[in-house]
């Protein structure tokens, strides 16, 4: 006999409804009047169906040079993923020894965490300012700026990412079984081997987490980036411009770009991580066979 649902499960189940679409009902919204027609509006209902408004964004509006902008984000979002898995692995297995400083150097690590986004990003354009006048008196004196999208900017979206990926490492090595290790060099595996053949595969779902939270996070920083970038802008930056000039679906097309982006990249990672996961027990099942 199955049983019967109290009635506080229908009520949960309406408030949670409620709140999903509360949640993403304005997203879906902006994806749906982005392919408003030539004649449509920032408004429901729409006025036929069309990619105008992506083929214009794509074309220039006069305000704004979204292509470059674009290409600036990604690239600056390539970089940062890759930086930002570099420095999480090493510290990550950095840390897995007792060493000085050990303590205070994690708790500067993870600071920025807590220090509000718009502070340290005035901090970091503060710091290249006051460098920039020391080397424009001193040895340079026809120096501009440093600040820009892989100098002050790279440091901003880096002083947000990273923290993430140090915790997941952190996390990851605390319950990493050592005796896998211990066993491939009694076996005669160097340090490389045995971080290549041993411990990269177990922990590489977390590395593939780890690049997602590192491009995502830039792709979408708007505070850091405020500060920090320097003389050009990031898409999130020209976002936020066109916000007080356009007045049409323009400004839609381009949110939907942008999520268009997060997801893709979001898909890509999770297929990977199935993908591996699905190896590990195919494996995992051919050795237990071979025994």
């Amino acid at each position: 006999m199955g049983e019967t649902r109290p009635t506080s499960f229908y009520f949960l189940a309406i408030f949670f409804g409620a709140y999903v679409l509360f949640l993403y009902g304005p997203m879906i919204a902006i994806f749906v009047l982005s392919f408003q027609g030539p004649h449509g509006g920032l408004t429901f209902p729409m006025n036929g169906f069309s990619f105008h408004w992506f083929s214009k964004l794509f074309a220039g509006n006069g305000v704004v040079d979204i292509g470059s902008a674009f290409r600036r984000s990604l690239s600056l979002g390539l970089v940062v993923m890759v930086l930002t898995v570099v420095i999480s692995v090493s510290a990550g297995l950095a840390f897995r020894k007792r060493f000085w400083g050990a303590a205070i150097l994690f708790y500067v690590a993870i600071a920025s965490l807590i220090v509000p986004s718009i502070v340290t990003s005035l901090g970091i354009a503060l710091e290249f300012r006051v460098a920039d006048d020391v080397l424009h008196k001193t040895l340079f004196p026809h120096w501009n700026t440093g600040m820009g999208l892989f100098t002050s900017g790279l440091g901003a979206h880096l002083s947000w990412t990273l923290p993430f990926g140090l915790l997941i490492m952190f996390a990851i090595f605390n319950r990493f079984d050592g005796r896998l290790e211990e066993a491939a060099r009694d076996l005669g595996a160097t340090p490389w081997q045995c971080f290549r053949h041993v411990i990269l595969p177990i922990i590489l779902p977390s590395v593939i987490g780890i690049g997602l939270f590192g491009f995502t996070l830039s792709w979408d920083e708007l505070a850091r980036s405020s500060q920090a970038i320097g003389p050009v802008n990031t898409l999130p930056l020209e976002l936020q411009g066109l916000t007080t000039t356009v007045t049409n679906p323009d400004i839609y097309a381009l949110g939907t770009m942008i999520s268009a982006i997060s997801f893709v990249v979001i898909g890509i990672a999770i297929s990977l991580i199935v993908i591996l996961q699905k190896r590990r027990s195919r494996l995992g099942s051919d050795a237990g066979k071979g025994v």
